[in-house]
């Protein structure tokens, strides 16, 4: 099934539940996709410095909100030491930062 979305706002918690190949969703897994989606997209606005407007323009942006959400929800921790963070999420949002020093 294809995805007809490419922009961070319009990712869903049903688009993370497919993606993540949960197939049935209670109350409890909304509850905890709901925020790890929140996070996911406003770590990759913080990390790139860029607005939610501007992050939409880059489709990219989106596969960077799918992969980090899942290793939010696989580990339910995202690692913030540098040897460990995911290399696709970190490829993605160095290419795009406007905030680095």
């Amino acid at each position: 099934m294809a995805n007809d979305y490419t922009k961070v706002s319009e990712i869903t918690v049903s688009d993370l539940a497919n993606y993540l190949r949960i197939s049935e969703l209670n109350n409890s897994d909304t509850t905890l996709l709901t925020s790890i989606l929140e996070a996911a997209k406003n770590f990759v606005l913080s990390y790139t410095g860029r607005t939610l407007e501007q992050a939409d323009t880059f489709p990219e942006f989106t596969l960077a909100v799918l992969v980090l959400s899942e290793d939010l929800y696989d580990k339910r921790t995202y690692s913030v030491d540098k040897t460990e963070a995911n290399k696709v999420v970190d490829s993605i949002l160095g290419l795009h930062s406007i905030n680095l020093l």
